[in-house]
């Protein structure tokens, strides 16, 4: 591809300057070929080496897909992220937080091996984007502390190391959750 900035993938001004605040100036390979794809609505399997901006590569078009369509309501999850480990799940959570400081979108990062009350406390107040492991997002679930019937975007990252990780039975109850 010809060199782009993030401005010719079309994503929101208020995204726009979250990124020139962060100082990104131009997308990387992974996110030159996925943004454009996931903007229209498409399934995108990614694959890139670590530190090549995969979290940005599906990230930024899913913030700007929910910018562009405000919730009606209350907020409800409208994106699950899950990813295999907690440092995962919270270097994730802390870009989307970067990412969408100029965006009325509101986050939680969810995992096991701390206490469940401050999730409980964020859940209940309403989030459009929940990145979680699945083992805590399963047991919230089934404390009925979780609805995932208005998710629109679903990632899975690092699927394969989910897969290794023997994670495939509770992939299979969660998805059978999601719309």
């Amino acid at each position: 591809m010809i060199d782009l900035n993030f401005a010719s993938l079309n994503l929101c001004e208020p995204l726009l300057r979250a990124l020139d605040d962060i100082g990104y100036e131009n997308p990387t390979p992974i996110q030159e070929e996925a943004i454009p794809y996931l903007l229209e609505g498409r399934d995108v399997l990614g694959c890139a080496q670590t530190g090549t901006g995969k979290t940005a590569a599906f990230s930024l078009p899913i913030l700007h897909l929910l910018a562009e369509t405000p919730r009606n309501g209350p907020r409800k999850i409208r994106t699950l992220m899950l990813c295999p480990t907690r440092e995962l799940a919270a270097q994730i959570h802390e870009n989307i937080e970067l990412y969408a400081a100029k965006l009325d979108i509101r986050s939680m990062v969810m995992f096991g091996g701390v206490s469940q009350k401050p999730q409980e406390r964020n859940l209940r107040r309403g989030v459009d984007i929940l990145v979680a492991t699945p083992g805590r997002l399963l047991d919230l679930m089934s404390q009925r502390l979780v609805d995932l019937s208005k998710v629109e975007f679903l990632v899975f990252d690092e699927a394969d190391r989910m897969l290794d990780m023997g994670f495939i039975r509770d992939i299979q109850k969660i998805l059978a959750h999601v719309p």
